[in-house]
């Protein structure tokens, strides 16, 4: 075996081609099934090879007889991005570890700033179209891969990568670390954004004669640059190029034989690439999908669909039986239509008649009812799979239902997906949020935060519909409790004294994700108080004022009686 010297950039290059072969080595199995997962359910959305751009076939949809399935996941993303990431509502805000500081009033106005800032920026980027892309292939594959990237309009941009063109590692604590994709770009789009002088030798004559739109194959590769990944360049912490920067970057041209250049080499402070998985078993790299469940169900609906249309083409068009002296005859099995035979032969077939006309081969009045029957079920059980009853019910809920009304009518299905939404607060909306902060806070777009705010650690809190509806399962047992208390209270009163009211409404409202602004800190609440019991207070003394004044103007208002002149005896 060669030993490579990672000093030179050619032993680089082969490096980088080398782990890239590994990594899609032990992907293979895994290829197999995504492509059986593209065929009956979402035809086009992978690209496994990487010449599969902006091509099509013939046969790509030939596979689906019924779109139940393809229905399904459309209706699952569509629900998931209501749900989770709502682009019309809040779904996320930040806070601090201690409570008491998140409380304070100019860190909750330069919180829920940064918060309004950051939907701003989603909002004008392409982050919305992405989220649901990636909702889709995770519905899918299982697993979804994006590149979070700086962008001078929109601040950052957007690149969804197809399933089948990336290969992925992850590290000791199972979070992916390491991106290979492998995808496909013209000469002209190679030469734009690479620069000539960076291209192979290859690439370069294709240019001069003006073959433009030739394919060039490209491995683009992200991965931690330090000692165990030698072929990613050694690092100098105090250097702060991006040559050195602790995520590398490398693309180069796959299929060339000159291997002396890069296309471009640098690097990221930050991991670039959100990598969500729907489920993760074990130690997998790749995650399981509601695809990967229901492509048995999908199987067999197809398969059913086939057998239904042929039995309607046996009661419809049955095989028929025609006699030999018809063989040479113009016919006509139209409705309507005319066929003509010789004298004595009847039309249609008489059982009688031994010699008759055209008539069916077989009895063809089949029944299909049973087989009806069962396409309903197994259409329930795919939609079953991909959730597609309580993402429907979400997606109308913005009008007609709170997150309480979801959880309570939906709270076994929450549960069930309670461990996946967790997943995808952590793999791919927590690192967003982060990327997107980082980013806009070295273009300085952010507010000078409050002194309060040095050395303290931000928090992100989700607050969509589908976090709410989670923690609002958890908060049926305040309901229950606080009830229960309400009533013993109207025959003792004064137990009452053994709940903390104040403190219970604070902690329902967070559960319910309510705004921190419709919530009073304790400051504000006491100065409530101290004003309501003097405005009582003066109120009070008013009434008493008042009724010592009445009382003195009534006295007044009594008659004085005089008395009677004492005659004196004569």
């Amino acid at each position: 075996m060669r030993a490579y010297d990672w000093s030179q950039t050619e032993d680089r290059y082969r490096g980088v081609l080398a782990r890239h072969q590994r990594l899609k080595a032990e992907q293979s199995t895994w290829r197999a099934h995504w492509r059986d997962l593209d065929e009956h359910l979402k035809p086009r959305s992978g690209r496994f090879y990487s010449t599969d751009r902006n091509r099509s076939s013939r046969g790509d949809y030939n596979s689906i007889l019924d779109n139940t399935a393809t229905r399904a996941v459309r209706t699952l993303a569509s629900g998931m991005q209501a749900g989770a990431s709502n682009p019309s509502r809040p779904w996320f805000k930040l806070t601090t570890a201690d409570p008491d500081l998140a409380e304070f009033l100019p860190v909750r106005e330069w919180l829920d700033g940064v918060v309004d800032r950051m939907q701003r920026v989603f909002a004008r980027a392409n982050t919305y179209r992405s989220l649901h892309q990636i909702y889709e292939q995770l519905a899918v594959f299982g697993t979804a891969v994006n590149l979070v990237l700086p962008d001078e309009q929109s601040v950052i941009h957007h690149y969804p990568v197809a399933t089948g063109e990336y290969a992925l590692q992850r590290d000791h604590r199972g979070n992916i670390v390491t991106m290979y994709r492998e995808f496909e770009m013209t000469v002209s789009e190679v030469v734009r954004q690479f620069g000539l002088d960076s291209c192979s030798k290859d690439t370069q004559q294709a240019f001069a004669n003006g073959d433009l739109d030739r394919g060039v194959e490209i491995v683009h590769a992200i991965e931690p640059r330090d000692d165990r990944y030698p072929e990613a360049g050694q690092r100098d912490p105090k250097n702060p190029s991006p040559k050195h920067m602790p995520w590398a970057s490398i693309y180069l041209e796959s299929a060339v034989q000159d291997h002396t250049r890069f296309l471009r080499e640098s690097g990221f402070e930050e991991f670039p690439v959100i990598a969500p998985r729907w489920i993760v078993e074990g130690q997998d790299v790749y995650g399981v999908s509601p695809g990967m469940e229901a492509l048995g169900d999908v199987r067999q609906l197809q398969h059913e669909q086939l057998r239904k249309a042929q039995g309607i083409d046996y009661k419809v068009r049955p095989p028929l039986q025609v006699p030999n002296e018809l063989r040479d005859r113009s016919n006509s099995m139209l409705p309507g239509g005319v066929t003509y035979v010789e004298p004595g032969t009847t039309l249609p077939y008489n059982q009688a008649t031994p010699h008759g006309g055209i008539r069916t081969m077989f009895e063809t009045n089949i029944d299909l009812n049973d087989l009806r029957e069962d396409i309903v079920d197994v259409r329930g059980r795919i939609n079953s799979a991909f959730y597609a009853d309580l993402f429907l019910m979400i997606a109308m809920s913005d009008k007609n239902m709170t997150a309480t009304e979801v959880a309570e009518r939906h709270e076994e299905k929450l549960l069930g997906i309670g461990p996946v939404l967790e997943r995808l607060h952590n793999e791919m909306l927590q690192p967003l949020i982060e990327r997107t902060f980082g980013m806009m806070m070295q273009r300085g777009m952010l507010p000078p935060p409050p002194e309060e705010m040095a050395g303290q650690d931000i928090d992100i809190e989700f607050v969509s519909l589908l976090a709410q509806a989670q923690r609002a399962i958890g908060s049926n047992s305040i309901d229950r409790f606080v009830g229960s208390v309400l009533q013993v209270a109207q025959v003792r009163p004064d137990v009452l004294d053994v709940v903390n009211l104040d403190k219970a409404v604070s902690h329902y409202g967070r559960i319910l994700g309510v705004p921190t602004e419709l919530i009073n800190d304790e400051e504000s609440v006491e100065a409530l108080r101290r004003a309501r019991a003097q405005a009582q207070a003066a109120r009070e003394a008013a009434e008493v004022q008042k009724t010592q004044s009445e009382a003195a103007r009534n006295l007044s208002q009594v008659p004085q009686q005089q008395s009677e002149p004492i005659e004196e005896p004569i």
